[in-house]
């Protein structure tokens, strides 16, 4: 088996790899551990003036996220 390098992929593109080949443990490992980077820290903090701005990016990125996941698997 080829050695395939997943931090050159997008994060999409990573879980799409991870789907399509389930039995590669070396895709789950790298796709957890890229989420859970992903996870830690806060984006925002309740005192921060910009805070409506970045929760407000985040929802519209999350949503964006979901909606190619859904065109992938149609």
């Amino acid at each position: 088996m080829s050695q395939i390098d997943y931090s050159t992929m997008s994060e999409q593109e990573l879980k799409q790899y991870f789907l399509e080949h389930r039995s590669d443990e070396a895709a789950l490992t790298a796709y957890l551990a890229r989420r859970k980077n992903c996870a830690s820290g806060a984006m925002t903090r309740l005192d921060d003036p910009d805070f409506d701005t970045k929760i407000l990016a985040s929802i519209r990125q999350q949503m964006k996220d979901f909606r190619l996941d859904i065109q992938a698997h149609n």
